[in-house]
């Protein structure tokens, strides 16, 4: 795993970001103003082990609530959740430790008075409590301003200015007890997102997410691809796993995260991280049932050998096993071969090159990439 250090922030007698160990939290599912289920809740999640328990408010009488709620579980690290009312934020500080606020949820009340005003309030808010804060950007509630400015197809920019933007707001007043969260319930767009950012800001400590992620397992799976991708390259310092489950068993969500934190530290995978690599890559599919020809294992096996020589060079060459996956898979690759019952097909890209018999392929396979290096190293002379 890379190291990734980020400010330090504290969320009652946890600590999240620097050198800090990943912290695990879930949200209660009941109606707050259920007070004996919510309380509930929170002891399971506290069995469970959470670092953080985050609660919804939205009104008054859930103000109320949570009250008893602080005062059946003292020591729980809370967090409240506030929803489309910010102005409750006063309200509740003396009984939380953080504040989760959607910059997509501000205009809604007081639609009049500016974003940096209502910023300003809830940073005043967390200051004289000495609660944390965090910016929680979802893709399903983007500031409608933000995306406004964007083709409809492109969610994760309108995300990322939104989270950006007011980090600065609190950055200019002056707080740095803040995190940040951007989610989406498409893992990939968790990823791209959180590396976005991590890159704009690498001091702002992350917590990481997908939403509405579902049920298990298709749940789990989702959101240990988003991850392993991301916590491997140092990249998140809180998570929560949400995975739609009965009231009683909502400790399994802190149980799939700590297995899933296990699980990278000690090099456990279950899902493929992206392929990040420098020099040569080759693609072989795994064999099964739809090869046509054994021979196809062999070939993928003395390509790797035969092609040693340029193993220096960012060149991709795929080897595919048949007809029904082969000719797709092979497009985006710098070179591609896919495997018939006699012959095997050449590719350039997506410009196919002939077919030639197992014998012939590799003496064929190697004259186009000697062409393919000069041609790239011609190039890289003449700029």
């Amino acid at each position: 795993m890379t190291t990734r250090q980020t400010r330090e922030i504290r969320i009652g007698n946890v600590k999240i970001g620097g050198s800090n160990p990943v912290a695990v939290q879930s949200m209660t599912a009941t109606r707050t103003q259920d007070i004996a289920a919510t309380i509930r809740q929170v002891e399971l999640l506290e069995a469970a082990g959470a670092d953080v328990i985050r609660i919804a408010v939205d009104n008054p009488k859930d103000v109320v609530a949570l009250a008893e709620i602080r005062a059946a579980r003292p020591n729980a690290n809370l967090s409240i959740d506030l929803q489309e009312n910010y102005r409750l934020a006063e309200k509740v500080a003396p009984y939380v430790q953080k504040l989760r606020y959607n910059p997509g949820h501000l205009y809604h009340l007081e639609r009049e008075k500016p974003v940096r005003e209502k910023v300003a309030y809830l940073v005043d808010v967390a200051r004289a409590y000495g609660c944390a804060m965090r910016i929680g950007v979802n893709a399903g509630s983007v500031d409608p301003d933000k995306l406004s400015k964007y083709d409809r197809d492109d969610n994760i920019t309108p995300m990322l200015e939104s989270a950006i933007e007011h980090c600065t707001m609190l950055d200019d007043l002056g707080f740095d007890q803040y995190c940040v969260s951007i989610k989406d319930s498409d893992p990939n767009k968790v990823i791209d997102s959180n590396l976005r950012f991590a890159e704009a800001r690498p001091d702002v400590p992350l917590h990481l997410g997908v939403t509405e992620a579902g049920m298990p397992p298709d749940g789990i799976i989702k959101t240990r691809i988003a991850f392993e991708q991301l916590l491997t390259r140092g990249i998140g310092d809180t998570i929560r796993v949400s995975l739609t489950l009965p009231f009683e068993r909502k400790g399994e969500e802190i149980t799939v995260g700590r297995a899933i934190l296990d699980d990278i530290a000690a090099g456990r995978f279950r899902s493929v991280p992206r392929f990040e690599h420098k020099g040569l890559n080759i693609i072989s599919c795994p064999s099964c049932s739809r090869v046509e020809n054994e021979a196809f294992i062999d070939l993928a096996q003395n390509v790797r050998e035969m092609t040693e020589y340029a193993k220096a060079h960012d060149i991709t060459i795929a080897v595919m096993g048949c007809r029904v996956n082969g000719p797709g898979e092979t497009d985006d690759a710098d070179l591609g071969m896919w495997c018939a019952p006699s012959y095997v097909n050449l590719k350039r890209g997506p410009e196919s090159l002939g077919h030639y018999t197992y014998d012939e392929i590799l003496g064929r396979l190697r004259a186009e990439l000697d062409k393919l290096i000069e041609e790239r190293q011609l190039a890289g002379a003449t700029r």
